[in-house]
């Protein structure tokens, strides 16, 4: 079946009403300990990969590489109720497997697994993997972009909060001497987070300067030459994941390394297709493939319900769905439960 949108369009109000965003709050204000009382509570995964040894993660680190923007909207991530209603909608879903994400994103959803849990729902956050990303200096369009230094998560931090892995970025611009402090500051983090017993997932992107900012070279010889690089990182790899944007000939780039691999989705497209197509053709690429690191294609995928479009890559990943076995899925998954929260957090 093809995709269609038809008249639908998804609303996060309906899911996340503003007086849960404002109970968030409030609970910062006055009960700071709910934090961390959530986090050692939670019901951990004893393999981070599960059964099958496949992941399908969520990011939500944008915003705090200044980054707003989203399809044709320019500060659609900036309204952090909206932002953070599309990620719970994918997140309490049991099947899609976990979150990565800045501090502040995942104490918002500690804070919501707390108010679900005091009036007798169940934890949406037990089993769930989530990831802690640590460097987003970063910013996007500043003169020391390339100069990406550690400003969020710690390993400390990380393992203190009992999160399940950490995420990194290393950006290679070859003209640019600001990419090689960044390389020294993924390799010492890859170290830190061993030390810590930390699980890092680890993001290498070959990149270029354009009037237009950065732009990922997604060829396979840079992605290749990359992959080499990243592996290598730190005083042992046994403990580091790779994400790795498809391109062309991606089976090429699944066998320059032993180590497992996500794929990244990239850009919000509307229709999700194309997106779930290169899933698709990905995960038929190699034994190290294995899954997606998805995000603003799936938390804002259009006027669709980012739950629906999270649960047809999930299916690709999981049960290797085709694409049009995706795309029904999703058309199918659209719109349910919509009172996951607001059937357990009722206005005070």
């Amino acid at each position: 079946m093809a995709y269609s949108i038809e008249d639908y369009k998804f609303d996060v109000a309906e899911f996340f009403p503003r007086y849960i965003f404002d109970m968030i709050t409030d609970i910062r204000v006055k009960s700071r300990e709910i934090v961390k009382d959530e986090a050692q509570s939670r019901k951990r995964r004893k393999n981070i990969a599960g059964k099958d040894g496949k992941l399908t993660i969520l990011a939500a680190d944008h915003p705090a590489r200044r980054i707003a923007k989203s399809g044709d909207e320019p500060l659609i991530m900036g309204d952090r109720l909206s932002y953070l209603g599309r990620l719970l909608r994918v997140i309490t879903s049991p099947e899609f497997d976990g979150i990565m994400g800045t501090p502040d994103i995942i104490e918002d959803l500690f804070i919501v697994n707390h108010l679900v849990k005091a009036d007798g729902g169940p934890s949406f956050l037990d089993e769930k993997v989530m990831l802690g990303c640590m460097n987003r200096g970063g910013l996007s369009g500043v003169v020391f972009e390339m100069d990406d230094r550690f400003t969020a998560f710690t390993a400390e931090s990380i393992k203190e909060l009992g999160l399940d892995g950490s995420k990194i970025m290393l950006r290679l611009e070859v003209n640019s001497s600001e990419s090689g402090k960044t390389i020294m500051y993924c390799a010492n983090a890859v170290n830190e987070c061993t030390k810590a017993g930390v699980t890092t997932f680890l993001e290498p992107l070959p990149v270029e300067k354009t009037d237009d900012g950065y732009k990922i070279l997604k060829n396979v010889e840079d992605m290749v030459k990359i992959v080499g690089v990243a592996s290598a990182l730190g005083g042992t790899s046994m403990n580091t994941w790779l994400k790795i944007p498809y391109c062309d000939n991606y089976e090429v780039v699944a066998g320059a390394t032993s180590l497992p691999m996500l794929m990244l989705g990239g850009s919000s497209k509307g229709n999700p297709t194309p997106t779930i197509t290169e899933f698709v053709n990905g995960m038929k690429a190699g034994n190290t493939i294995r899954g997606a690191l998805v995000g603003r294609n799936v938390h804002h995928p259009g006027k669709d319900d980012p739950r629906a479009a999270a649960l047809a890559i999930n299916g690709v990943v999981h049960q290797g769905f085709s694409v049009d076995e995706a795309v029904d899925h999703l058309m199918e998954s659209r719109g349910k439960d919509m009172d996951d929260l607001t059937r357990y957090i009722r206005p005070a």
